[in-house]
């Protein structure tokens, strides 16, 4: 139908694979990718993270690059992820297409810059600039965009924890408006040093495992990665006879500004993003097969967000699940990562395990799902909400 948007194309990268297969088949089997970090050049090395098992050297290694020189790691996973989806979209010559890129980080380049701190504060004459002209947010996808080829319309997003998802909503935005016929949207995330300390002194990471939506949860494990869909409109999609993976049928974002770093107690932004979600869908929470929650294993958010689930579900609450256990919080990748998730769980006609659950929250009156099964997908809400009351939700569908 004129309108609708379709998901024809997926890839990612993360602490559970380095595709998209790897990440379904961990999901599956229930294997996780926490574990203390081990790449990431930092005196915490106890905390345990969702880091991508390969150096730069060798992820640079795994991709044709022209010019490797300076790369950060952001800009490595975005390329893995981001090429994963175009190639899986069997996209022709992005010059004959009306294609964007959209891509979202938090970090940006930091990684790179951190070495240059390092290094001039020891010795004035050893820091060099060149290591710091990655360091903005729009560098990864610059850089991105110049390996696909992609020149007609290049953005980035940064809101946080919500980054991904509003990089996809921007993309369905614009290919409903006419001004594109494609779009690669997602996000990146490596772990730096400034995010792992960063949360370290707002006191919210687990140096075990993350529990999430469990009552002893004490707090997230950060992770790093890659997630990009792409996403067509049906008339250019049935043109080519693309195969169609899903349908992005809905989302919805809203701001309740309570905290800067704090959900509302209530749920309140959480509420007012799925709603707007499920108007524009034009069908009612009971239809929801799935609940891709946020689910960070922070004390506040998932209280946040179980409350929001409730005031919306009522006593009809479909399986909820995060898959943050698997792979860490990806910060800004975080809504890529888990909308192919979604996608992925619409394809398979599965449901994701929450890992490490055993007790129940005594505030909430579900528990979420606590191993993967076969069910009749119809409907799946991911959710992401972020730093500032950035709240954003997707719905994605059976084609």
């Amino acid at each position: 139908m004129p309108g609708e948007v379709f998901v024809t194309g997926i890839g990612l990268i993360s602490a559970i694979g380095k595709n998209a297969g790897e990440g379904f088949a961990a999901l599956k089997e229930g294997r996780h990718g926490i574990a203390p970090v081990t790449i990431l050049e930092t005196a915490h090395r106890d905390f345990a993270v969702g880091e991508v098992k390969s150096t730069n050297e060798e992820l640079t290694a795994l991709l044709p690059l022209k010019n490797s020189s300076y790369i950060t790691r952001t800009s490595l996973l975005g390329l893995h992820a981001a090429s994963e989806a175009f190639h899986n979209a069997a996209l022709a010559s992005p010059d004959k297409l009306r294609i964007g890129l959209i891509s979202a980080t938090s970090v940006g380049g930091m990684d790179r810059s951190e070495n240059f701190y390092a290094a001039y504060l020891q010795d004035h004459s050893r820091g060099h600039l060149r290591d710091v002209i990655s360091h903005d947010c729009g560098e990864s996808t610059e850089r991105i965009a110049s390996h696909l080829g992609i020149r007609n319309h290049v953005a980035t997003i940064s809101t946080a924890c919500s980054s991904s998802a509003n990089a996809i909503m921007l993309g369905a935005r614009m290919i409903k408006n006419n001004l594109l016929d494609v779009v690669i949207a997602g996000g990146t995330d490596a772990l730096v040093r400034f995010t792992l300390n960063g949360f370290n002194t707002l006191m919210i990471l687990d140096k075990q495992h993350c529990r999430p939506f469990d009552e002893t949860r004490t707090g997230l494990n950060l992770g790093e990665g890659a997630g990009f869909i792409v996403l067509e409109s049906a008339a250019h999609a049935g043109k080519r006879k693309a195969a169609v993976l899903a349908k992005l049928s809905g989302y919805g974002n809203a701001n309740d500004a309570y905290h800067q770093t704090a959900s509302s107690p209530d749920g309140y932004g959480a509420v007012l993003a799925m709603n707007k979600a499920f108007s524009m869908a034009g069908f009612a929470p009971s239809e929801i097969s799935y609940i891709n929650a946020h689910g960070t294993g922070t004390p506040n958010n998932d209280l946040s967000e179980g409350k929001a689930i409730e005031q919306i579900f009522g006593n009809t609450i479909p399986p909820v699940s995060s898959t943050k256990a698997f792979t860490g919080h990806t910060l800004g990748a975080a809504g890529g990562i888990e909308a192919v998730f979604s996608v992925l769980s619409v394809m398979n006609k599965v449901v994701y395990p929450n890992l490490n659950f055993k007790n129940q929250m005594k505030e909430l009156n579900f528990k979420p799902v606590t191993s993967g099964k076969k069910i009749e997908v119809n409907h799946v809400l991911s959710n992401s909400f972020g730093f500032g009351g950035n709240n954003s939700s997707l719905i994605f569908s059976k084609a």
